[in-house]
């Protein structure tokens, strides 16, 4: 599966950008809003074609003024969150344009406030500042998917890296066809077309999918090769500072499932199948005691008052039926008895698994914490080197140019031109059949240009300030080099520690998935575990009113050797935890761990 970062986001304009329709702000210049608004909720309904809307819309606009038009752009309202989603989304590296069926003389000032590199819009046509009731443009007769596809053409992107986002039946072609469509406070007729629909009217929670979209597509911390770019020429060098904002997308990402995580343990732990079990074995003895006391009772003598106990959990009510003979009974005791005991070392099994899991998981969340702390401070150990290599930057270009305004100012700007001009002649002179008047006429020109040029003296001072600065150039040169290559080193460390995050996070996210599994075979075992006590309790009942004391006096009881029995398996469970953790044992512990194959 081929995973594709988003690159580029493409707005609408009016009702995503803006908050209104600018041409029916502008039809309230000439009085004519209701007749405006009418054709163009039929055009956003789909009702009628946009090229047909808009050639309709834009006729009823004659004789309206420029000017007024221009002050109407300026105090149109910017959608709420829209300053703030196209600077973060610049800021993470999205480039962003705006691909609208309006006007240039409203999209200009837009761009303006926002700082949107490109805008695809229509234009009014105007003669002498009043419209003529004509428009133009690539949107007039074009579809916005054309202009579109055009555009990302040209940029070197593809159309699964792009996100659009519209509000009306116009953005169809392009919401249908980007990676990404996302239908913003839209009509019915584009939403049955989007990806994903945002019912508000909050362009930061348009910023907030697109940040969640990339962070998913995002794979192994990323997959974008960054390079340090550095000349080695003075006055004309491009140095790159290291940036990485998808890697930054990943590590909130990250955060985010380790919280998640976080919050599905405080959930889960509330109820431990190793808790259901030990409920469990105290309803067996419960079960047990009171039938021996309810056979020992005799009719003549009032019993002790006991305490109540409060129910640990709730039997199901017994579905089978009890054999005809006593003998049948206890036969069907025994098999019970038997199966309980299976089921309970089923029920263990999944427990253990479940314990092994949630150890498993809870270790590599510890992990994942300090790998991905790392990584956040190596991204901000680059970025503060990259503030650096900018300060640097700017020291040694304005360097530079104090260097090129010295050097024109004494006389180097005459040479120049001179040594270009005699270099001109020569050349005719070499390449050219000329007549001897004329190639002696050239002759002296270039002579009487070498004599000039000899006559020109730079000003030694101002050459000693110029080498001055030189020197002081390539010393902040160098140090961006220096912090460039210390910058990109941090970025690679960065992208380590994330890549190593992402594979922690998905051993993390398998031994989750294996601990609910566990679990949930051990509550299934354990319900199956309380139908069959239900039964023997039944059971129990029944032999219990037809046994004489004597008998049941000359019977061991099995229930303190078992709950001993579990004792010591608990016991020796817990001495093989501290002998994991480096306790040395006793003799008797061995034997301990021994008696129950415990390693």
């Amino acid at each position: 599966m081929v995973i594709y970062l988003i690159k580029l986001v493409v707005f609408d304009l009016d009702n995503v950008i803006i908050d209104g329709e600018g041409i029916d702000e502008i039809g309230k210049l000439v009085n004519i809003e209701d007749q405006i608004a009418t054709i163009t909720e039929q055009a956003m309904q789909g009702d009628i074609d946009f090229e047909t809307s808009i050639k309709k819309r834009v006729g009823l606009l004659k004789g309206a003024s420029t000017e007024d038009i221009k002050t109407l752009a300026n105090e149109m309202p910017l959608m709420k969150g829209a300053k703030e989603a196209v600077s973060t989304l610049k800021e993470n590296g999205f480039d962003v344009a705006i691909i609208s069926g309006s006007f240039d003389i409203i999209a200009d000032t837009i761009k303006e406030k926002l700082n949107v590199d490109n805008i695809f819009t229509n234009s009014l046509v105007e003669k002498n500042g009043i419209l003529t009731g004509d428009v133009t443009g690539p949107l007039v007769s074009g579809s916005k998917l054309d202009v579109l596809s055009k555009f990302i053409e040209e940029a070197g992107y593809s159309l699964d890296e792009c996100v659009a986002v519209g509000d009306g039946a116009n953005d169809i072609s392009m919401i249908e066809s980007a990676g990404y469509g996302i239908a913003f406070n839209a009509k019915h007729a584009l939403k049955e077309n989007a990806d994903i629909i945002v019912e508000t009217r909050d362009l930061t929670d348009v910023l907030n999918v697109i940040i969640y979209l990339n962070s998913e597509n995002t794979e192994e911390g990323a997959d974008v090769d960054k390079e340090v770019a550095v000349e080695t020429e003075v006055v004309e060098t491009t140095d790159v500072v290291v940036e990485n904002q998808e890697e930054e997308q990943v590590a909130d990402a990250t955060e985010e499932v380790v919280e998640e995580v976080e919050e599905v343990e405080e959930v889960v732990e509330e109820a431990e199948a190793t808790e259901e079990l030990k409920e469990a074995e105290e309803l067996v003895e419960e079960a047990s005691e009171e039938e021996a006391e309810s056979a020992e009772e005799k009719p003549v003598k009032e019993s002790k008052p006991k305490k109540s106990k409060k129910p640990k959990n709730t039997l199901p009510e017994p579905d089978f039926d009890l054999a005809d003979t006593i003998e049948g009974v206890r036969t069907q005791k025994d098999e019970r008895e038997e199966l309980i005991a299976k089921v309970a070392d089923e029920r263990e099994v999944f427990n253990r698994e479940a314990k092994e899991q949630r150890k498993i998981r809870d270790e590599l969340n510890s992990e994942l914490k300090e790998n991905l702390a790392k990584a956040i401070e190596f991204r901000n150990q680059r970025n503060e080197i990259n503030k650096q290599v900018e300060e640097n930057k700017k020291i040694r270009n304005k360097v530079n140019e104090e260097i090129k305004n010295l050097e024109w100012s004494s006389g180097k700007k005459d040479k120049i031109r001179i040594e270009t001009e005699i270099k001109k002649i020569d050349k005719i002179i070499e390449t050219r059949v000329l007549d001897i008047k004329k190639e002696n006429q050239l002759v002296k020109n270039a002579n009487d240009l070498r004599k000039e040029l000899a006559e020109i003296k730079e000003d030694d001072k101002v050459k000693e300030e110029a080498a001055e600065l030189k020197k002081k150039s390539e010393e902040y040169h160098a140090k961006v080099v220096e912090l460039s290559e210390q910058a990109q080193e941090a970025h690679e460390q960065m992208l380590s520690y994330f890549r190593k995050t992402d594979e922690i996070r998905t051993a993390a996210d398998e031994a989750h998935k294996l601990f609910i599994q566990a679990r949930k075979n051990a509550s299934a075992k354990h319900e199956e575990f309380k139908v069959i006590l239900s039964e023997i309790h039944v059971i129990n009942k029944k032999l219990g009113s037809s046994k004489n004391r004597k008998r049941r006096f000359d019977k061991p009881s099995g229930s303190s050797s078992n709950k001993k029995n579990r004792e010591e398996k608990e016991r020796a469970e817990s001495i093989f935890d501290k002998f994991k953790n480096g306790k040395k044992l006793s003799t008797e512990e061995l034997l301990l761990l021994q008696k129950y194959d415990i390693n």
